[in-house]
């Protein structure tokens, strides 16, 4: 992997991965992730499909252990915590690790309720009227649902609907947002406006987003790592970052022909 900045490594990381291989059996499904997220940023990991980027995401807040084939070598730390302890507790650092799905997943609930479950779940004490209220403002939905808090999540549309899920995950008071192409179920008005919220969000948040779409890597990230894929001779599939730097030297200077290829639309 080609890593020329040194800006997340002078800035504090959120994560730092050594030599991280994810497998699935004996299947070797992303290979020798070695990346350092910086605080206070956003994050995109861009690339073909099937190059691993979701299921890198997937290993921050450990919902890969879900999958019962799933297993990982290598060091994977938050905070300079290693993830994988056997003492740490994964609902924990899912809580401290929020996520947001590609398809907007509000709960079958009032607005109202898809804010204060998660609060609501570990025992909040304090005023949740306010704490519904900044999770909305923060998701840039409020103003949408003043007047109608008890209709149901599921009857506002895409976007709004993806909007609660944010404000949904910030309720919860984390330290990192992970977003799996959060946008691409979204019409183009929608995705500005979470592209627009993503950059809010990351003066309180870490965030790292998974798109195929390059020009919201380029819009909306300051850092881009690029993935790629390769196939062994039986056929077998394995990902790997090509390239991690600042947003602009990945779209404008990529140092990797396969970088350039790619964001200029030669593949992919």
């Amino acid at each position: 992997m080609t890593s020329r900045t040194q800006d997340a490594r002078t800035t504090e990381s959120v994560f730092r991965t050594q030599d991280v291989n994810i497998y699935y059996g004996n299947f070797l499904a992303v290979r020798d992730v070695s990346i350092e997220i910086a605080k206070n940023a956003v994050t995109a990991f861009i690339g073909p499909s099937g190059c691993g980027k979701s299921t890198v995401l997937r290993c921050f807040n450990r919902l890969n252990d879900l999958i019962k084939s799933f297993h990982l070598d290598g060091k994977m730390y938050y905070h300079d915590q290693d993830l994988y302890a056997k003492d740490i507790d994964p609902v924990e650092v899912r809580r401290r690790i929020g996520m947001v799905f590609q398809k907007p997943n509000p709960f079958p609930k009032s607005i109202y309720d898809n804010v204060a479950f998660g609060p609501r779940l570990l025992g909040f004490k304090g005023d949740m009227d306010e704490l519904v209220e900044r999770s909305l403002k923060q998701a840039a939905l409020w103003d949408d649902v003043k007047d109608k808090l008890k209709a149901y999540g599921t009857d506002l549309s895409g976007g709004q609907q993806q909007r609660l899920c944010i404000a949904r995950a910030v309720a919860v008071q984390p330290d990192v947002i992970l977003m799996d192409e959060p946008c691409s179920a979204l019409d183009p008005i929608s995705t500005l406006k979470v592209e627009d919220l993503l950059q809010e969000l990351k003066e309180k948040y870490t965030i790292v987003i998974v798109t195929h779409n390059m020009q919201q890597a380029s819009r909306a990230s300051d850092y881009t790592a690029f993935f790629n894929v390769e196939a062994n001779a039986k056929g077998h599939r394995t990902g790997y970052i090509v390239e991690y730097d600042r947003t602009e030297r990945i779209f404008q200077n990529p140092q990797e022909q396969a970088t350039q290829a790619y964001v200029s639309g030669r593949f992919g």
